[in-house]
């Protein structure tokens, strides 16, 4: 197995083999507690247009997403993994828009093999995943992938410790963890000025190898859907 590395939306786009995009600060963190607070299915879309068409279509829909890390008016949620955390979603199915890591993933669909949506609290099925599935593998690191909002150092962390697991090399767990808090989304949970990222998302974003199953997204009837994999 060869592990590669890509950046942004830019190392999506052609990305191949079995791809993780990784987007730790929210989006796949917060698809992550979706799916542990029941969730069936999460619906991938690129904008908040198409999302609100497909809430008109089916009424039952929970719309979640964010444009430059802010909530979206007509959305029922933020892009909030503690949100995710207290909500009952037994069966229900999400459509998640995010500035970021959805557009890598629709991007990376394109040309990849298998499509992994990487964060801290998958991380180790998503190594499990990853092995079963053989070939190479591409981690692409987010960040601000579409240009808004602040850089991703905390996509990279991630992407470090998942090449130095699936590489079986040792890595600094506690320095993957002091990365993340460093990096600017995290920062910005601390000002009291901001109300659309919290304290809770960092800290339930570093919460490693918290769940058993690895997120993948296929298409399903024209439309990019993230199940749980185990």
């Amino acid at each position: 197995m060869r592990v590669l590395r890509a950046q942004r939306l830019s190392g999506a786009r052609g990305a191949y083999g079995t791809v993780v995009v990784i987007d730790v600060l929210r989006a796949f963190t917060t698809a992550a507690y979706a799916l542990a607070s029941g969730a069936s299915a999460i619906e991938l879309v690129a904008s908040p247009e198409e999302a609100i068409a497909r809430k008109a279509v089916d009424p039952e829909l929970v719309l979640v997403g964010e444009v430059g890390g802010r909530p979206i008016a007509g959305f029922d949620h933020g892009n909030s993994p503690e949100r995710m955390r207290a909500l009952d979603l037994a069966g229900r199915t999400l459509v998640l828009r995010s500035s970021s890591g959805v557009q890598g993933a629709l991007a990376a669909l394109a040309t990849c093999e298998a499509l992994l949506l990487g964060s801290l609290v998958t991380a180790a099925a998503t190594v499990r995943v990853v092995r079963g599935l053989g070939g190479d593998t591409t981690l692409v690191a987010m960040g601000a992938g579409s240009g808004i909002g602040p850089d991703g150092p905390e996509d990279d962390a991630c992407a470090d410790l998942l090449a130095a697991r699936l590489e079986g090399r040792p890595i600094d767990e506690a320095e993957i963890e002091r990365r993340v808090r460093a990096s600017p989304a995290a920062l910005l949970a601390l000002d009291p000025a901001v109300d659309w990222i919290t304290q809770g998302d960092v800290e339930l974003a570093l919460a490693l190898d918290r769940f058993d199953f690895a997120v993948e997204a296929r298409l399903e009837g024209g439309m990019v859907v993230a199940r749980r994999r185990s």
